[in-house]
């Protein structure tokens, strides 16, 4: 690394160990920022929830119109109770998890529970011999060979767009977070993550319903949700399931540059950018989770050299759909 004028004039040797201590720097939450972040997101996403029960009594097509934008709002709370989860959106570990826990009941997502998985996906992410914590699952080719014909094709099948995006997302955040699926045994912490979460959706529910009846709520709040869960679960994954990303055995695993190379910088026009809370600079995330997300646009600007890693645009993107298989020879998805 050679330093001219007191500026470091040559990244292209860094590896993942120096650009995480580098980036340490960023990792310092602004409190009045996130504040803006979070009363923002909520206006906008009350805003827009207001404005389909208007729409309803004009059109429920018009309606279903305003629950893109409105989906992408609730999805924008899911990256703010993201960043609760990693002690990174404001800088009180106490107000960081109480949020979390009362987004959560708007997201469908038990906080404390998810905080768990999500640790364990940042852990091992990468790493073939811990999959499935977490993550998609992902088999090798060698793998899928090895498997009979009917584990191929339940594999095929769980790969499937309309299952990955529609029919996965809806079971994921309707059905399968009532409960702490592989948690049960776990102790009593998991259990009251998932039940104090499906209590709060049944008053904040129970109240809406009082304020303008069980239809009209159902025919707002059930297409936000899934479509706000279908885009959440396409984000992840763009952000692990490309073709360049990384994967590897013990030793060879490295979780910092596993990091920085199997997580994708998902380059998203704005306001798409700002909708998934700069999630889409994924690599940098994974390398330093404890970055805000409304800090992570800095680091892109500051260090332009960490722009290309792991770059995939909007439209390359949709590519990734058909991906499912990592060669362990070619190094590809």
């Amino acid at each position: 690394m050679n330093v001219v004028s007191g500026k470091i004039d040559c990244f292209e040797s860094l590896n993942a160990d120096d650009w995480a201590k580098l980036l340490k720097s960023y990792q310092s939450p602004d409190n009045l920022r996130a504040l803006f972040e979070l009363l923002i997101t909520l206006f906008l996403y009350a805003g827009f929830w207001a404005v389909m029960y208007a729409a309803l009594q004009i059109s429920y097509f018009l309606s279903l119109i305003i629950a893109i934008p409105t989906a992408g709002m609730l999805m924008r709370i899911f990256m703010i109770q993201h960043d609760c989860g990693h002690g990174s959106f404001l800088g009180s570990s106490f107000v960081n998890n109480w949020l979390g826990r009362l987004l959560g009941i708007l997201t469908f997502t038990p906080f404390d529970y998810w905080q768990r998985n999500h640790a364990l996906h940042h852990a091992s992410s990468g790493n073939l011999d811990h999959r499935g914590i977490g993550d998609i699952n992902t088999l090798t080719v060698e793998e899928y060979k090895k498997r009979s014909y009917k584990g191929r094709m339940l594999y095929r099948a769980y790969r499937n767009p309309l299952v990955m995006f529609l029919i996965g997302p809806a079971y994921v955040f309707l059905l399968e977070q009532r409960l702490p699926i592989g948690m049960m045994n776990m102790g009593w912490r998991p259990w009251v993550s998932a039940m104090g979460t499906n209590v709060g959706i049944v008053l904040l529910a129970s109240i809406m319903i009082w304020l303008i009846g069980w239809e009209s709520f159902l025919l707002i709040q059930l297409p936000v949700t899934l479509l706000a869960a279908s885009m959440g679960v396409w984000l992840f994954f763009v952000q692990h399931q490309f073709e360049e990303t990384s994967w590897d055995k013990k030793p060879e695993w490295n979780r910092k540059e596993s990091a920085l190379h199997g997580s994708s910088h998902y380059d998203l026009p704005q306001p798409l950018r700002w909708i998934t809370g700069n999630i889409g600079i994924h690599h940098v995330h994974h390398l330093s989770s404890h970055i805000p997300f409304y800090r992570l646009a800095e680091v892109l600007r500051d260090f332009p050299q960490l722009h290309h890693i792991g770059r995939i645009t909007l439209l390359e993107s949709f590519k990734c759909a058909k991906l499912a298989l990592w060669d362990t020879d070619s190094r590809r998805l």
